[in-house]
């Protein structure tokens, strides 16, 4: 749904009422700003859906369970990326 907004001379743009509606943005919300030559992207930063971030933990821990992963390898994955850190 393309619309057409304005920068104020202080950099403030306007998001139509129609987008803020109907991605259900709030006074306050917050956005990462991506810049690609002549583009400019603005993402909503939303607070991760609860539901969604279990779902995703749950198919990583049967992924995890189904590779023989246990929590010695992550202890261990997390030492030597600290240590390669370090050396870096």
């Amino acid at each position: 749904m393309p619309m057409i907004t304005a920068m104020s001379t202080k950099g403030q743009i306007v998001l139509p009422k129609k987008i803020r509606t109907a991605l259900k943005l709030d006074a306050g919300t917050q956005f990462v700003v991506f810049s690609d030559k002549d583009n400019i992207l603005l993402k909503p930063i939303k607070e991760p859906n609860l539901a969604e971030f279990e779902a995703v933990l749950s198919k990583v821990q049967n992924w995890a369970k189904e590779a023989g992963v246990i929590e010695a390898d992550i202890d261990e994955a997390i030492k030597t990326v600290r240590k390669n850190k370090r050396k870096a």
